[in-house]
């Protein structure tokens, strides 16, 4: 047989383990549920590699008003923009929380976080799949919320690092309008825009400030995979956004563990055919 065949057979195996007796004792754990995921194959085979199993698609909405006027005029930071992202954010991952103890869940991985900023409301949406321990009874106390995806999250499982929540951080500037007499002068020539400039430092700080701030309000050592939005607003053409957010953790009981790689050859390369007639 060959290397394909062999390579084949084993992956149907594993399967048919993983949908057969691992499908079974979820579904005797979890009062004869299947499970459903948004996870690709590959990644239930890794999630079952550390123990651990699917449960079931979890999600998060949270739509938040922002009072009427706020973009138009003003110095500063927009506050009412900020709190605004601050409670969707928080009320998104609070009923996502919610969703994954209702499955006897001990987290989510993997989630999917879309955000949308208008002129009257911020809306949130978070999107994952509830994950636990094989064989764990019952829920966590506290689950945690990440959004690494589950190859990132089995590393650290096996480095002995743990997530602990979503953290999140945002800030909404005014950047002052120029004055009639700068803007005149700078009309037939290029001058550096200072008040963006610094506006958008001073939301990055206060931003990535907050961010941390709710990673340690988390008890965590850390945030990883911190992804960033920034830029100035369609509808408010004086202020700038700026949001951070990642994934925070800290070291498990067992503290940290050096993880030794390994080369891996794979044996199923696609083999590309060709006519060789097609050549003259």
């Amino acid at each position: 047989m060959s290397d394909q065949g062999d390579i084949t057979d084993v992956k149907a195996q594993l399967l048919a383990a993983v949908s057969g007796d691992g499908a079974r004792s979820s579904r005797s754990q979890a009062g004869d549920r299947a499970s459903t995921s948004d996870l690709s194959i590959d990644e239930v085979l890794l999630l079952h590699s550390i123990n651990w199993e699917p449960l079931d698609l979890v999600c998060g909405v949270s739509f938040t008003s922002i009072p009427q006027g706020v973009w138009r005029w003003g110095d500063g930071e927009v506050s009412y923009a900020s709190a605004a992202h601050a409670q969707a954010i928080a009320s998104a991952v609070s009923r996502m929380e919610h969703e994954c103890l209702r499955v006897e869940g001990h987290g989510v991985v993997g989630v999917h976080i879309e955000l949308e900023i208008e002129p009257h409301h911020i809306k949130a949406v978070l999107v994952g799949t509830a994950v636990r321990p094989l064989g764990s009874p019952g829920r966590s106390p506290q689950p945690f919320v990440s959004d690494l995806s589950t190859r990132d999250f089995t590393l650290l499982h096996n480095a002995g690092w743990e997530p602990v929540g979503l953290a999140f951080g945002a800030s909404f500037m005014h950047a002052p309008r120029r004055t009639a007499a700068s803007a005149v002068a700078q009309k037939s020539q290029n001058f550096e825009l200072t008040n963006f400039t610094e506006a958008m430092y001073t939301a990055r700080e206060l931003a990535m400030e907050r961010m941390q701030s709710s990673a340690l309000r988390m008890k965590s050592q850390g945030v990883v995979a911190v992804q960033i939005s920034e830029g100035p607003m369609h509808f408010a053409h004086h202020a700038v956004r700026f949001t951070a957010w990642g994934t925070a953790v800290r070291l498990g009981r067992d503290g940290h563990k050096f993880l030794q790689p390994r080369m891996i050859l794979p044996l199923d390369d696609t083999v590309v055919a060709f006519d060789a007639s097609s050549l003259r």
